[in-house]
């Protein structure tokens, strides 16, 4: 038996269970808001990182060196990998710096949704805050290690020119690369938690199949040196080397010409825009899924 609403009252209306609920979406209405987010929970993960350390901003300095003074000990003592390669210490130390920026920004954006459950379950805000923070966090430490490059640059004699104005370019294909991959990673750990070792897997996979540690004229054959050269990574790496360090040193398109550059320019791209779309997508159920 129904029962009829009162006079001037209005029925009581039942959402339809079929219809999903849309929820918060990745970047929201107010891009000024999702910058400002951005910034706020970068800031405050950086600065949290260090609080109560005595050495504070130091250690993120010191992770670099300390890797690099072992592997520079190990590759020219025992191994013997660098020792006819020009400023090998600066090429090292470079090549450290800019992969731990990328391995940073994936590994630590991987879960950072999750991490963050009780502030994604309770508040509409823009999704995709969360993996840029990181990547902004990142960025910071990345700008810190840039200067012991430099410091290395200058140390071992060598002279200011006009290359090192590739440097912002090649660090904004690398952090379009980061980035992408931060966005990409995330949405997916939501809902598969086997992204994460999958994904420490084929960091350690990717840090020897890139040119690191070892510099691409060591690899024997030229089809190889080609195929290695198809990872955007190791494109920066090369030209970073090219432009910053040694002159004399081949550049990624003198090694495998201009489509090899195209392709990992368009990889690039490509990671970046699949992150961007799937994290949109997947954003409205985030809250939902976690």
């Amino acid at each position: 038996m129904s029962v009829a609403a009162p006079d001037g009252a209005r029925p009581p209306v039942h959402a339809d269970p079929l219809v999903p609920v849309k929820g918060p979406s990745a970047i929201g209405a107010d891009l000024r808001r999702m910058s400002t987010l951005t910034w706020t929970f970068a800031v405050t993960d950086f600065k949290l990182k260090f609080f109560g350390s005595i050495l504070g901003y130091l250690w993120q300095l010191m992770r670099p060196l300390l890797l690099f003074t072992v592997l520079y000990f190990v590759f020219t003592e025992f191994v013997r990998l660098g020792n006819d390669v020009p400023y090998y210490s600066v090429v090292l130390i470079t090549n450290i710096v800019l992969f731990t920026y990328f391995a940073e920004t994936t590994g630590n954006a991987v879960g950072s949704l999750v991490d963050r459950e009780n502030v994604v379950r309770k508040v509409h805000f823009p999704r995709l805050a969360i993996p840029l923070s990181i990547a902004l966090g990142a960025s910071f430490n990345l700008a810190l290690n840039i200067v012991v490059i430099f410091i290395f640059l200058f140390a071992n004699g060598i002279e200011p020119r006009w290359t090192w104005l590739e440097l912002p370019v090649l660090i904004g294909m690398l952090a379009t690369f980061a980035t992408g991959f931060a966005m990409l990673l995330s949405a997916l750990y939501v809902r598969a938690r086997d992204v994460r070792p999958i994904w420490e897997v084929t960091l350690q996979a990717v840090f020897y199949a890139t040119p690191v540690i070892y510099v691409i004229e060591h690899i024997p054959r030229e089809s190889l040196q080609s195929l290695i050269l198809l990872n955007p990574l190791a494109i920066i790496m090369q030209q970073t080397r090219h432009a910053l360090i040694d002159p004399t040193t081949p550049g990624a398109v003198a090694i495998a010409g201009w489509g090899h550059v195209a392709f990992a320019a368009a990889f690039v791209i490509g990671i970046f825009a699949a992150g961007f779309m799937i994290f949109s997508r997947e954003a409205p159920r985030i809250a939902e899924d976690l």
